[in-house]
């Protein structure tokens, strides 16, 4: 893909002498302060954000564009907590409305993957009290005896606040039981905003932004990886934005345990917050490419493709972004019902082909980064590739 570089912007005299200065700080390696990145939510314009954002991008790792094999497992969507922006969980007096399944439906749902090339299993959902610390333990377990090389990226804070204050353990001792019981890795959600200005409006009494991050560093220092997620657009400001991100990069600092960035589109569809507009294709573009400027110390910025559709996460591979999840598979709700893309399946050849289109590198990864296969040049029988986008973007 040829994008514009940094050095056009560099040069423009007509540009505001701080935009050129945080220009060249980006150019040189050197990082961004909580000023300059509001500045840059305030002031950038969605070129000069892409020209610097695709450079540290194709610094990192040129055009390759990283995807796996992976599907869902969601116990449930009953959930005790009722947060305003979620169009997925229905709540307790409304629990014959959702579904909740047992173990061996989980499993069977694992089983219904065997002989296929999947490489993950990604749990999460909502949280019941018959969801604890020996439900989920034995869940993990059961699921090595089956398939012991499946890598299983599980359940976030939100959970595991829960269901260690439950079985009234610490969160380092919870954490170390869910290793021993097969945990692989921990997916980033949950997090949403830290600020508690905002988290007790839209999330209130879940775990705390304080409690996220905690969970996420005793995890890190088990030897474990995870990702990291901010949902933006809705009631938050830049500010708050920027605190979110300053919090996760102080955290990757100390422990180096964060793979990915992923920020989350607030959908408005099915829940309390359905009176606020949606974010723009560009201000979500602009919003890829500052988490990827500010945190220089994340190896990865992900684009969750069945939230913003597939047209957008093309756009997203030249705003900073080098990742766009898996296959999934349609087995996931969670966006689905708030207005993302209603049957999230892909093929490895469709997404091989989706960014093909946009002139970068298509490398399925393990869920830890590991290079399964390079598909840049292999050929699929089907029709002839189309070059281009799928779609034009509404803005």
């Amino acid at each position: 893909m040829v994008t514009p570089g940094p050095e056009s912007i560099l040069r423009d005299t007509k540009l505001p002498r701080h935009l050129r200065a945080a220009a060249q700080k980006v150019v040189d390696g050197e990082r961004l302060t909580p000023a300059d990145g509001l500045m840059l939510y305030e002031e950038a314009s969605l070129g000069y954000l892409g020209a610097l954002a695709n450079h540290v991008r194709e610094r990192m790792h040129g055009d390759r564009t990283f995807f796996n094999r992976n599907f869902h497992v969601e116990p449930t969507n009953v959930c005790l907590y009722t947060c305003t922006f979620c169009s997925y969980s229905r709540r307790m007096k409304k629990r014959e409305d959702g579904w909740e399944y047992t173990m061996d439906e989980m499993l069977d749902i694992v089983k219904q993957y065997d002989g296929k090339p999947v490489t993950e299993v990604h749990i999460v959902g909502g949280v019941l009290p018959q969801y604890d610390v020996p439900f989920y333990t034995e869940l993990f377990r059961q699921i090595k005896a089956h398939r012991p090389e499946l890598h299983i990226k599980a359940l976030t804070p939100v959970e595991y606040h829960y269901i260690f204050k439950k079985a009234k353990i610490s969160y380092e001792d919870g954490m170390r039981l869910m290793k021993e019981a097969g945990l692989d890795s921990m997916p980033g959600g949950g997090a949403e905003i830290f600020a508690d200005e905002i988290r007790d409006q839209i999330a209130g009494g879940k775990c705390s932004g304080e409690q996220w991050l905690r969970i996420h560093e005793i995890w890190h220092e088990l030897g474990g990886r995870s990702n990291a997620t901010m949902l933006y657009g809705h009631i938050e400001n830049y500010g708050h934005r920027i605190d979110h991100l300053e919090k996760l990069r102080a955290l990757q600092d100390k422990t180096g345990g964060f793979q990915t960035y992923i920020p989350l589109k607030f959908r408005n569809e099915n829940n309390e917050l359905s009176h606020l507009p949606e974010s723009t294709v560009i201000e979500d573009l602009r919003n890829y490419a500052i988490g990827r400027l500010y945190l220089d110390n994340f190896d990865h910025v992900k684009a969750y493709w069945p939230m913003i559709g597939r047209t957008t996460a093309q756009l997203s591979l030249a705003f900073g972004v080098d990742d766009l999840d898996g296959t999934i598979d349609d087995t996931t709700r969670i966006y689905s019902m708030a207005g993302g893309e209603q049957h999230p399946a892909m093929s490895t050849e469709d997404l091989v082909k989706m960014i093909r289109a946009v002139g970068r590198q298509p490398i399925e990864r393990d869920t830890l980064y590991g290079i399964i296969e390079d598909f840049t040049d292999v050929e699929f029988a089907s029709d002839k590739e189309y070059r281009g986008y799928t779609a034009l973007p509404v803005v």
